[in-house]
């Protein structure tokens, strides 16, 4: 079979979770042995995307590079007039839309991820211009998708609920955190020295964005600040989003310039190191379809604190602090715990390595494999 996947996401110089999804699924799919048995048709705008992902080829893997250049429109233009001018037997979407294609019998039988519903469930954390954008495209992606590909038990039931997406239509397949590297005390002093990060750290990683409450974070810490005794800091690691303008007045603004470190994007070569270093994690997100910064810290041993609500508790299992997120003393008691407690710091230390176990990048490649050659079999009926 020819199987056409939109890799235009893959490789993003600044990747969050829904690329780095894309990234890791598509280097699965294409490392699996049953893989050399059909045509991988990557479709792309980035020219050098072969040289970029050529070292996870295995070499029997028929892989056909499908340059698309386009400065607007991308998805709705230039991949659409390709898959339905050269229609690949199946077309996977790993993290943006399907192709609005009229009428829609002229798409081939086409497989998309949807990674959460959160626009939904807060529209006030996301501009109106883009929640109405996400509106459009993810209701016209699971109207025509063959199949539909939930990153979680949560998500899957919010498509049922919010869209009306049949069950049968709704396949649930994990998502899986990077396998863990190696850190050594060296690598971590090193990060600690590039950032100035001289004093113990409280982590959290994510887009600084209103979904992610970390207004809510702040606040819980300024609370501990005030009852004194608070001996470590809370860094703050990721890309500026929506509203996060203002953020350093807004830190100033609370007496927590000293404590509080916002490092911007941190690669993802520094991470591992980011996190082992640190004292424990804090993840009170708003909303989640999957959550993959709690199992990354579960990975490397680090202590977790989350939200009850969403897909989260589904991910984190019994590994983790679960906190109500709209609630600030809650979460403020959750660090303080966190910071305090050995024995509890231990017991979810083991507890994440154990849970971690349950995700796999290859038995998620194995079953999206399933569903793309599912999806075309129906198609051609």
């Amino acid at each position: 079979m020819i199987i056409g996947v939109d890799a235009s996401r893959a490789l993003r110089a600044r990747r969050t979770g829904t690329e780095r999804y894309s990234l890791e699924i598509i280097r699965h799919l294409l490392g699996l042995q049953e893989a050399s048995e059909h045509t991988w048709r990557l479709y792309t705008d980035a020219a050098d995307l072969d040289s970029r992902l050529s070292a996870h080829f295995p070499s029997d893997v028929r892989v056909e590079m499908c340059v698309l250049p386009a400065r607007r429109l991308w998805t709705h233009h230039r991949l659409a007039r390709e898959v339905t001018q050269r229609r690949p037997d199946v077309l996977f979407v790993p993290a943006h839309v399907i192709p609005f294609v009229m009428p829609a019998g002229r798409l081939p039988p086409c497989v998309v991820t949807v990674h959460d519903l959160g626009y939904r469930a807060f529209p006030k954390t996301h501009p109106w211009t883009q929640r109405l954008y996400l509106e459009l495209t993810t209701r016209w992606s699971v109207h025509v998708a063959q199949k539909v590909i939930a990153v979680s038990q949560a998500t899957a039931k919010d498509l049922m609920t919010l869209y009306h997406t049949p069950s049968d239509r709704i396949r649930v397949i994990y998502e899986a955190p990077a396998q863990s590297v190696p850190v050594t005390l060296k690598q971590v002093q090193a990060m600690r020295e590039r950032y100035g990060l001289e004093r113990p750290y409280a982590l959290f990683i994510g887009t600084i964005h209103p979904r992610k409450n970390i207004a809510r974070l702040l606040q819980a810490y300024q609370l501990l600040s005030r009852d004194g005794g608070v001996t470590w800091d809370l860094v703050l690691a990721g890309a500026s989003g929506w509203q996060s303008e203002g953020f350093d007045e807004q830190v100033a603004g609370m007496g927590l310039s000293r404590s509080v470190r916002w490092l911007d994007y941190v690669p993802d070569e520094e991470l591992p190191a980011l996190l082992k270093g640190a004292l424990f994690f804090c993840f009170p997100s708003l909303f989640e379809g999957f959550g993959l910064p709690v199992l990354e810290a579960q990975s490397y041993g680090v202590p977790v604190m989350t939200s009850n609500n969403s897909a989260l508790p589904e991910i984190a299992g019994d590994a983790a602090l679960l906190v109500d997120p709209t609630d600030v003393d809650a979460i403020a008691d959750a660090m303080l715990r966190l910071s305090q407690d050995e024995a509890l710091r231990q017991r979810l230390i083991e507890a994440g390595y154990a849970n971690v176990k349950r995700f796999s990048w290859e038995k998620a490649a194995r079953e999206t494999l399933a569903v793309l050659l599912e999806a075309a079999k129906e198609g051609r009926r």
